[in-house]
């Protein structure tokens, strides 16, 4: 069993930044890729970002590519988002999730609960 619990969320200006953090608990060793996804209201979940252990190869949605970067802290079990440039739409609950598989798109066995990123214009 694995815990995530997302942080770092908040209220921004467009232009500002914001590093979210996930701190795991449990089985992580087994967990090869972690990655960030997000829903904003009324809209589906999307895939925003995700590291593969293996290379440690990174993984971005076209949406985000060149102003999010996803880290991975491997001795403190913690998953980073660093935001730069936000935008409102990038106004949304963001989870965290982890899996034993090597596709960022998932199927991840884990997910947090969510922390909320508001950007106003």
């Amino acid at each position: 069993q694995v815990q995530l619990v997302e942080s770092g969320g908040g209220l921004v200006q467009a232009g500002d930044s914001l590093r979210l953090s996930c701190a795991a608990s449990g089985r992580t060793f087994s967990m090869t890729a972690m990655g960030w996804f997000r829903q904003a209201p009324g809209k589906e979940r999307e895939f925003v970002a995700a590291i593969i252990r293996v290379g440690i190869r990174r993984y971005y949605a076209d949406s985000v590519k060149g102003r999010f970067t996803i880290s991975r802290d491997n001795a403190k079990n913690t998953l980073y988002l660093e935001m730069n440039s936000l935008k409102p739409d990038d106004t949304a609950v963001y989870y965290c999730a982890a899996g034993s598989g090597s596709d960022p798109l998932g199927p991840y066995d884990y997910r947090g609960q969510g922390t909320q990123v508001t950007v106003s214009s």
